[in-house]
């Protein structure tokens, strides 16, 4: 194997690819990316047995070939090379990477025990990438993080002819963002649970590259399918988790409010974060609503106690709610909008933040619900 590459081109394909290789792998080569070379096309490909990844790169090949090597380190090197044509060469067990003055020789594992990449899930329909990318943010946020709890460290994609709805939820949040897509199928009804982390990571980098991203789903069972997702030159297969028993979370969306409150999401963010400063890890910042408008506060050790006022339209009786002031800052900086509405049952009930038009009216499409923490005052 032998070609010559840009060093932007090679530095995004590897870095791309090495992004989601396992930091301990079962295996030695599955640490590696796999480089191969046909017809002056370059693919580099990445797969841990639960994800897989690869971007196909334009290259002047002089013998096309393949070659395994550590991923994290051509990833760290391919990034400090200057900005000049990178001359790769597989030579016996080891490659050659020369750029400009700068040499570097890897060594190389054997390409036969790297395990076959799946082949891609037939396409289900397409989505415009950015929206996509928007979205995912939305609702990767509210994902859990324990993995013993498997089920509640994924998003759940519905699809309902040419509406798709995803949600997340760690059980002390959850949010939901509907949006239209554009199906192969228009009778189209399949549920899928992709592990957040994944779909979040794929959907940042596909983004940006603008267009639209192609959407494939295997329709076996739910535990054993697989999912891909396609845009540009890139593509990215995953395992699905087991989402049978996924709760109905949607039913924890309150049928009315008793209250609502329209608020300016950047001055909330800072007051929150302010304030917060005395709050310990497990104290919720306290929001007290009236038609005076909000005050923010938080108590911590020793008695420190902070307290800010600020702007605010509130409509219903005035109410006291707490909350875990990340989970509450996570939402109103996911909303895409400047003002937030708030909606409220009661003070023990879970409220619901949404995104605001300009005349006030809630905007329909993306909901952010968080549970509240029981405060004793």
């Amino acid at each position: 194997m032998k070609f010559r590459v840009e060093r932007d081109a090679l530095a995004d394909a590897v870095a791309w690819t090495a992004k989601s290789l396992p930091s301990r792998p079962s295996v030695p080569v599955l640490a590696g990316v796999m480089l191969r070379v046909t017809d002056s096309r370059l693919q580099v490909s990445g797969f841990d047995y639960e994800v897989s990844s690869q971007v196909t790169v334009d290259v002047q090949a002089d013998a096309d070939g393949a070659a395994l090597v550590s991923g994290r380190l051509l990833a760290e090197i391919t990034k400090a090379l200057p900005a000049k044509p990178v001359d790769i060469a597989a030579v016996g067990a080891h490659l050659e990477l020369v750029c400009g003055s700068a040499r570097f020789t890897l060594p190389t594992m054997p390409v036969e025990d790297y395990p076959s990449l799946p082949e891609m899930p037939s396409s289900a329909g397409t989505v415009d990438a950015a929206a996509f990318a928007a979205a995912v943010a939305q609702v990767a946020i509210a994902a859990g993080r324990d993995e013993t709890l498997p089920m509640m460290t994924g998003v759940r994609i519905e699809l309902n002819g040419s509406s798709m709805a995803m949600l997340a939820t760690d059980r002390y949040r959850l949010a939901m963002r509907e949006m239209e897509w554009d199906p192969d199928d228009s009778e189209i009804s399949l549920n899928a649970l992709v592990p957040a982390k994944t779909l979040n990571d794929t959907a940042k980098t596909l983004g940006p590259l603008g267009g639209s991203v192609v959407l494939a789903l295997a329709q076996g069972n739910a535990g054993e399918g697989m999912i891909g997702f396609a845009g540009g030159t890139r593509r990215t297969t995953s395992r699905l988790l087991d989402g049978a028993n996924y709760p109905p979370v949607r039913s924890l969306f309150p049928a009315s409010s008793n209250a609502q409150a329209q608020i300016g999401v950047a001055a909330l963010v800072e007051v929150v974060r302010r304030v917060a400063l005395v709050a310990e890890r497990t104290t919720p910042v306290l929001l007290s609503f009236s038609e005076d408008g909000l005050v923010v506060e938080a108590g911590g050790t020793e008695e420190a106690r902070a307290s800010e006022a600020m702007e605010a339209t509130f409509t219903g009786e005035p109410l006291t709610i707490g909350f875990n002031p990340q989970y509450l800052i996570d939402g109103l900086q996911n909303l895409g909008a400047p003002n937030a509405i708030f909606s409220f049952v009661d003070a023990f009930k879970p409220a619901v933040i949404s995104p605001a038009s300009e005349n006030g009216e809630i905007v329909p499409g993306y909901r952010y619900l968080i549970m509240p923490i029981r405060v004793t005052r």
